[in-house]
Formats: structure tokens, C-alpha cells, sequence
């Protein structure tokens, strides 16, 4: 049996929400894992634990005795979660199509979570999807870039009192610039 990439282990649609738990430098332990996952079967949620473990993206931080057992507590190391830029270099245009057929999956069980609740309500939700084309420089594109990056990362930062969990995907594709334009 062929070992699982990194790639293949974190871009698993359970996997990318346990680690959307962890992000912001989160310790929790099994149980607060699965109140935030609760459509996830108990049985599940420890394999998924385990294979994330194993594979060095998440880690136990703490272990505290309770009533006779060992109650694990779960948090990210530090770049865990991400592909490094030689994992991404180094990956050909299949495996590039399968992460991101993986990455897909995981976005539209997350969109398929939100319009199964009740009363959803796009306009009230502030929820949508769109695609725009834009002209930019590199540098131009690395400003936007760095525009986005510093506003989400306040928001990664808040604590969920008084906040609704919001989820924002991005995917960015560029097209070979022309060298020669008629």
C-alpha cells in the first residue's frame, strides 16, 4: 500500500475541518473537537485524529489525567497544516489536479452544510459565490494580496464570542502572460 501524501492526508474533507478547528492556535482536547464537529460519529472522528497525528500535521500539546484515563489535547505545530513550497514545486500537474479535486470536495461539503440548516438566508448571511477576472501587475497582485492576508488575519484572531464562524475560500489561477502580443 502506498503511503499518503501530506497533501492526500490534510485535504481530506473531515481532516481540512478538524484543522480548521485547531487554526489560531486552538488546543483542544477529543470532546471539544467533536462539540464543534458534531455531525461527525465519534469512531470517525478518532480515526481522522489519528491519520492527522500520524502524519505529523497535528499534534498532542498536553495529556491530562481524568478519572483514570488520559485525556489528549490537540493543536497544530507550526507550518503543519500547509504544504511547503517544495511539496507544491515538486508535485506535477496530476497530483496538482487531484489536491485540488480533494480541496473542492471539502468546499462544497462545506457550502452543502450551510444550505442544509435551517433558515439559511444568503443576503442575511452575507453568503455567495462569484468569479472576477482582473489585470495586474505581479506587484500590483502582491499588494492586493497582502491587503487581503493582513484584514483576514485580524479576523483569524477573534475569539467566537458574539461571532458567527464564517468561512472564506479563494482560488487564485493566472494565465502565461503573452511575451510576443500581436
Amino acid at each position: 500500500m502506498m503511503k499518503e501524501s501530506k497533501a492526500d492526508i490534510i485535504l481530506h474533507p473531515v481532516r481540512m475541518r478538524i484543522i480548521q478547528t485547531l487554526v489560531n492556535k486552538r488546543n483542544l482536547t477529543v470532546q471539544q473537537i467533536g462539540e464543534k464537529l458534531a455531525d461527525i460519529p465519534q469512531a470517525s472522528l478518532y480515526r481522522h485524529l489519528k491519520k492527522l497525528s500520524d502524519g505529523g500535521i497535528i499534534e498532542v500539546v498536553e495529556e491530562n489525567k481524568v478519572r483514570g484515563t488520559v485525556e489528549k489535547v490537540y493543536g497544530l505545530p507550526e507550518q503543519g497544516a500547509s504544504l511547503s513550497e517544495e511539496e507544491l514545486k515538486n508535485a506535477g500537474p496530476e497530483e496538482h489536479m487531484g489536491f485540488f479535486m480533494k480541496f473542492m470536495a471539502t468546499v462544497m461539503d462545506d457550502f452543502e452544510r450551510y444550505v442544509n440548516q435551517e433558515d439559511f438566508n444568503f443576503v442575511k448571511d452575507g453568503t455567495g459565490y462569484s468569479q472576477a477576472s482582473f489585470y495586474a501587475s505581479d506587484e500590483e497582485y502582491l499588494e492586493f494580496v497582502t491587503t487581503i492576508n493582513s484584514s483576514l488575519m485580524k479576523l483569524i484572531g477573534n475569539g467566537e464570542e458574539g461571532r458567527r464562524k464564517r468561512t472564506l475560500t479563494t482560488i487564485v489561477t493566472a494565465e502565461k502572460k503573452d511575451e510576443h502580443p500581436e
